[in-house]
């Protein structure tokens, strides 16, 4: 056997690089929702009803979306290379963490700051005649400035997607690359349950409220992420030195390639099924939390007994994280035996975690159980895809399963409510198979953008896919505030929200991602695009 002769020849150091992007996403993962578990304690502390927490969670998008920040993080890509941009993205993100952060404290409450933005920012012109300002007259001083630091951040998050790919490909050409892309994205989802997880812990940390202590804890892991960039920046760069190749670059978005583009059918179908898919799985992540406290009969433990400690939100992640371990192991087994060992005991771990939560009666720690299921299955259907296709149909089954989720939460859950089992019992479901169609979409979708789009264009195509599908992620969290308070007038109780009208709309979503999923298996029949067929010939 030949001994390596780069970095990336050896299986040990292409997975730590691997291991490095994937931490920093991780860590940004959990940043980005690091208040939608305590949307609560936001309305309590802060004043910020559900219009204001919504406008804020879609400002992380706003620049992306209306200064076309994507494109140009897309040029800065191409021109600086994968490891420049790395770091820059992290610091970008940590800039708008800290200016969160400060935003939600109580020094910026009584600061110069706060007046002025409670002064100015209430009419943007242009932006106010159109509907889409990221402001507005009466929203809160804190929600206008944390909406500035989420602005920031937002860029930096999507400049870091785009180069983590980029990157895993650079590292992965080759070889494990359908795996390595599929445990990057299983790590990154577990950020959203240890978001929901340890967002409130902080927030409640000693008996004491304290919003600006969450945001904080998401601060101190930007900074970790940053520092991983950093790491990989010199791994990077003694890989090239090893290669003697120039960093790896795509072709530049042009201008003159958007017609080519606009033009072509399977173009607008991936792009359609992106926005409509995601636009019902991440804003929904926003409320998740602030729905099942508004759906679920919720009795908070003695305050002197054990479920009720802060000792066991860290014994519950720890089970989390053998969930997730276990799950993932067992699908890398060769002998049955070992596979099938480490599966109970991932089962076995997932039955205790979602013991733990019905004995603590946190809305939170039921709702992180959401990417457990995807993290166990985003191998497997991976494997399945590469070695017998069905990406077309996937896409189908996943915006049924998202349907049928979404129609539960709106009108099964709430049928449940008084019934302390059968509610949480419920929801842990509901949940669990959300989940799990969060993994089959994406894990379609994104293989089959070469398969409908031209090759010349595939980069500026990925550009204005991830576009369009900013605009569904500023437009829908603010779009789910407005319609819970106006179909909830006179609620000022944040566990008294009735969700049923945001979730009837984003089961919409389902049902129109539904009927593009059966009109691209028609398209795929007749120009035999190979949808169905396997990666792997």
């Amino acid at each position: 056997m030949s001994k390596p002769t780069t970095l990336r020849d050896s299986a040990a150091m292409r997975w730590t690089a691997l291991l490095l992007l994937a931490l920093a996403m991780f860590c940004s993962y959990i940043f980005m929702d690091i208040l939608s578990p305590i949307k609560d304690l936001m309305q309590e502390t802060r004043g910020w009803d559900s219009t204001a927490f919504g406008t804020m969670q879609g400002s992380e998008v706003f620049l992306n979306v209306f200064a076309f920040f994507l494109i140009f993080a897309g040029i800065i890509l191409d021109k600086m290379g994968v490891r420049f941009t790395a770091v820059l993205s992290a610091v970008v993100m940590l800039v708008g963490a800290i200016i969160k952060w400060y935003a939600v404290s109580e020094a910026f409450t009584s600061s110069p700051l706060a007046t002025w933005f409670t002064e100015h920012l209430n009419y943007i012109p242009v932006f106010d005649e159109l509907g889409v300002s990221p402001f507005y007259e009466g929203m809160p001083a804190s929600a206008k400035f944390a909406a500035c630091g989420f602005m920031i951040f937002g860029c930096g998050c999507e400049m870091a997607g785009i180069t983590v790919s980029r990157g895993i490909v650079k590292w992965f050409k080759g070889r494990e690359m359908a795996l390595a892309m599929g445990s990057e994205m299983a790590l990154a989802r577990l950020g959203v349950a240890t978001c929901m997880i340890f967002s409130p812990f902080f927030a409640r940390l000693g008996g004491q409220v304290s919003v600006s202590r969450s945001v904080a804890f998401g601060v101190v892991l930007m900074c970790i992420a940053l520092i991983m960039t950093i790491v990989y920046f010199f791994m990077d760069k003694k890989l090239d030195a090893q290669t003697g190749e120039a960093e790896e670059k795509d072709d530049p978005f042009k201008i003159s390639d958007l017609g080519k583009i606009l033009t072509d059918s399977g173009f607008w179908i991936v792009a359609l099924l992106c926005v409509l898919y995601y636009s019902a799985i991440f804003p929904f992540q926003k409320y998740a939390v602030n729905m099942l406290q508004c759906n679920l009969t919720l009795t908070a433990p003695a305050e002197d007994s054990f479920w009720a400690s802060s000792t066991v939100t860290i014994v519950q992640y720890i089970i989390m994280l053998l969930v997730a371990a276990t799950g993932f192991a067992s699908n890398f087994q060769k002998q049955s035996g070992r596979r099938y060992s480490l599966l109970c005991l991932s089962i076995i771990a997932l039955v205790a975690y979602c013991y733990m939560g019905y004995m603590r009666q946190s809305a939170e720690s039921i709702f992180a159980v959401f990417p457990l299921l995807a993290v166990l299955i985003t191998p497997i259907l991976g494997s399945y895809l590469d070695h017998h296709g069905k990406a077309a149909s996937m896409l189908v089954l996943g915006s049924v399963l998202l349907i049928a989720c979404h129609l539960t939460f709106a009108f099964v859950l709430p049928m449940f409510k008084g019934n302390a089992v059968g509610g949480i019992i419920i929801a842990y479901t509901t949940i669990l198979v959300l989940g799990a169609s969060f993994s089959l979409v994406p894990a379609s979708l994104w293989p089959s953008v070469p398969k409908l789009v031209d090759a010349k264009v595939i980069g500026s195509a990925y550009a204005l896919i991830f576009w369009i599908q900013n605009i569904g992620l500023w437009l829908f969290p603010l779009l789910i505030g407005k319609v819970l308070d106006k179909t909830n007038p006179g609620v000022t109780d944040p566990t008294q929200f009735n969700y049923t009208a945001p979730l009837v709309m984003l089961a919409s979503l389902g049902v129109a991602a539904l009927v593009l999923g059966f009109v691209l298996k028609v398209v795929d029949r007749k120009k035999g695009l190979g949808l169905e067929e396997p990666n792997i010939k």
